[in-house]
């Protein structure tokens, strides 16, 4: 039986009630929210939250088995990372058509078919941002088209040396963790 078969989680045994919203910050990519909630036995608390649109992430494949990665600084963790194609959704816009527009963007590439993968919640104890990620195959090479002030480096590995990268802890970006992990499941089950 799993976990979500037990009933508590549907039957709202856990669920939390909003009692009230207060905006702390807003900035261009997220909100920052603080929640007054209601707990399940009825004592309140506090939630901090980020709210973002969320976005999509790209594996894209080619018929050698390489993978399409992007080098960039990030300043967050003061690195450079290697990561999938990547980008957040613009109001109203498809999960696929963000991540058609991202590889474009980003690598150059066009994508003959583009595949659902999954989607992820980042970090769901703080914020609901949500991530599509696809796997993009039978690709053809176009110009990048990078945003204004984005500096990328567009680098191609063997699928295997990616997951190797990552085995390793050289790759931790979270996305590509997930998108690199199940693009070569789906390799071994001759889906790609």
């Amino acid at each position: 039986m799993s976990y979500y078969e037990e009933g508590d989680v549907h039957e709202g045994y856990l669920n939390e009630t909003i009692d009230n919203t207060e905006l702390i910050a807003e900035g261009r990519v997220f909100r920052f929210e603080r929640l007054k909630v209601t707990l399940p036995d009825g004592s309140h608390s506090s939630r901090d939250v980020v709210r973002h649109s969320g976005g999509s992430v790209v594996v894209p494949l080619d018929g050698e088995g390489y993978v399409y990665l992007v080098s960039q600084y990030r300043v967050a963790i003061g690195s450079v990372t290697f990561e999938l194609p990547a980008g957040k959704l613009e109001p109203g816009e498809p999960p696929e058509v963000c991540a058609e527009r991202e590889l474009l963007e980003e690598t150059g590439l066009r994508a003959g078919t583009m595949r659902h993968l999954t989607s992820i919640y980042t970090s769901p104890g703080y914020s609901d941002e949500i991530l599509h990620i696809y796997l993009a195959t039978d690709l053809i090479q176009n110009e990048a088209e990078p945003d204004e002030g984005e500096f990328i480096n567009t680098v191609m590995f063997p699928i295997d040396e990616v997951v190797d990268l990552v085995a390793t802890g050289e790759i931790r970006d979270a996305k590509t963790v997930v998108g690199i992990l199940l693009a070569e499941r789906e390799i071994r089950l001759g889906q790609p």
